[in-house]
């Protein structure tokens, strides 16, 4: 047990770099969790930006397997990130604010990687690539993300090239050659679609699930998921803050109510009460 140099479980964590980064800003105790917290939940939106990319990616092949594994592993991140809110969530506003102040502008609206999963998921803006402009590298990495389509837009691809295959129509082309740096928007026939693979499932039950129906569950699981997080992010921050104006300048909790009201993945959802 006697190394030369670092251990080797150092050399592939690198865990004295990550438990020497946390650099509190005022002199309350209760500081270093709010750090730590996040500096984890960061963690949670990269691994979590690798799984959907994977899974986009293996849609684009038509190479489903890979797909799912990808969005289930995702699914049980998720439920890890939207933990991370525990240590955070019964904060009380006297003692957030013993060190908000040192927050200065800092916001999570501005984090980079939570950006980009939100950018998989279909929620594009330009504008938020405006508070990366002074850091190349990342303004270059989330202007990429923009253009590029989301996971929703390929699980929508490969849902219409399903289609052709058993002999349908395709998605419309207003759906499949979309803008793909603006947000997305609900689509009737995307909705009719998801609605005929949840009416079969209706009608097959004893021949098991079908790969569409596999996929929209995944995502459906992703979509829940990704709610809590809101949901879980606003609760948070109405109990610490209440109304106040957030850090960074931005609405906090109004912000934050509207995010928690739009729906990701909105097809997936709608078409079931047409079944």
């Amino acid at each position: 047990m006697d190394f030369a140099g670092t251990t080797p479980y150092e050399d592939y964590v690198r865990a004295d770099v990550l438990t020497h980064l946390q650099r509190p800003l005022s002199d309350d105790p209760g500081e270093m969790v709010f750090l730590v917290t996040t500096q984890v939940m960061e963690l949670w939106f990269t691994v979590i930006v690798h799984e959907w990319t994977t899974a986009a990616t293996a849609l684009r092949r038509d190479d489903l397997p890979t797909a799912l594994a990808a969005l289930e592993r995702s699914r049980r991140e998720l439920a890890a990130l939207n933990a991370s809110w525990e240590p955070l969530a019964h904060l009380t506003p006297a003692r957030f604010n013993a060190y908000r102040s040192a927050l200065g502008e800092g916001s999570g609206f501005q984090s980079a990687m939570y950006r980009r999963m939100e950018f998989l998921l279909g929620d594009k803006s330009a504008s938020m690539l405006v508070p990366h402009r002074g850091t190349p590298r990342v303004h270059a990495e989330l202007e990429k993300a923009l253009h590029e389509p989301s996971l929703w837009d390929e699980a929508l691809a490969f849902l219409s090239r399903e289609r052709v295959r058993a002999g349908r129509e395709p998605l419309p082309t207003e759906v499949l050659e979309r803008d793909r740096t603006r947000p997305y928007e609900a689509h009737p026939a995307v909705e009719a679609a998801w609605t005929e693979v949840y009416t079969a499932e209706a009608r097959e039950r004893a021949t098991g699930p079908g790969p569409l129906l596999r996929l929209g569950e995944e995502l459906t699981e992703v979509a829940e998921m990704v709610w809590r997080w809101r949901n879980d992010h606003l609760s948070a921050t109405r109990r610490a803050m209440g109304a106040k104006q957030g850090t960074g300048g931005s609405a906090g909790v109004a912000w934050l109510e509207k995010r928690a009201r739009r729906t990701v993945f909105p097809e997936l959802w709608t078409a079931r009460s047409h079944v």
